[in-house]
């Protein structure tokens, strides 16, 4: 009776997993709910036309992308009605970047779920892309704390469920990279984001992805999850980050005891902005 929510499929550009083959294997595995959260990047959501000279990651149409993963989602949940807890989200990346377009599909009624994420800073490629070779390790903790002052905004503006992989940056810098940076001067911020989150009823991820990748713990890993409980958290989802139908479901049962070890004793789904809960 576990949860995945934060899976991508091929209306992700970074995923080619058919959309029916992730909703089988979430049946096959027996999730109590799974939701699809196909990327949104705000800052990429018209065509590339509307972006004239920009270079930073080339990738436009997100506006397309969500649409169709949304249609498909929407269709698909009456399809598997009485199989499945089918949650129809988004990724919502960058969303302070275009205010307008985040605002717009915050409001979209189709949704039940939104994840709020920062992959990429203002006029800096993705943290997936950046070369960490051409960082001294005052460049790299800059990145840090600029990457922590986004979350902060973002938790301010505060129109979506759960944050998404707090920590994400660790993924390139020290799992990609090997490059060991200590966070922990960023404990401030990052505990007032969550005092932001807690007053706004809103709740984090414990995203498992890093558990099968170089970096080998959670995003963020139990410190911060528990950091977020003893302020008073409520709401704790976990979700896999699949790209593929292999990798969907992998880490939640490890991500579920993370959430004990913190003092949590359910996990946190959506239907319609509406929290739901699964005991742990």
């Amino acid at each position: 009776m576990l949860i995945d929510c934060h899976t991508h499929t091929e209306f992700s550009v970074d995923s080619e997993a058919d959309i029916n083959g992730m909703i089988e294997r979430a049946c096959q595995l027996g999730l109590a709910a799974y939701a699809i959260t196909d990327h949104c990047e705000c800052n990429r959501w018209y065509s590339q036309d509307h972006y004239p000279g920009e270079t930073i990651y080339p990738y436009f149409d997100f506006g397309r992308d969500f649409e169709n993963s949304v249609s498909a989602v929407t269709r698909l949940k009456e399809q598997y009605k009485g199989r499945i807890e089918l949650i129809c989200g988004t990724e919502l990346g960058q969303a302070l970047q275009d205010i307008e377009v985040a605002e717009r599909v915050a409001a979209d009624p189709r949704l039940d779920f939104i994840l709020g994420s920062v992959h990429q800073l203002p006029q800096t490629e993705d943290f997936a892309f950046l070369d960490y070779t051409a960082y001294d390790m005052d460049g790299i903790y800059d990145l840090c704390g600029r990457y922590f002052e986004e979350i902060y905004k973002l938790c301010r503006w505060g129109k979506f469920d759960i944050l998404s992989h707090l920590t994400y940056f660790l993924r390139y810098i020290k799992g990609g990279y090997g490059i060991d940076v200590d966070i922990s001067r960023y404990d401030e911020i990052i505990a007032e984001s969550f005092r932001l989150l807690i007053e706004n009823g809103k709740g984090i991820e414990i995203n498992t992805s890093g558990l099968r990748q170089n970096y080998g713990d959670t995003f963020p890993s139990l410190k911060y999850v528990k950091l977020f409980r003893d302020l008073g958290g409520e709401f704790l989802s976990v979700g896999s980050d699949a790209h593929t139908i292999e990798d969907l479901g992998k880490g939640i049962a490890e991500g579920a005891e993370i959430a004990k070890a913190a003092g949590f004793g359910r996990l946190t789904y959506f239907k319609k902005h509406r929290p739901e809960f699964v005991e742990l």
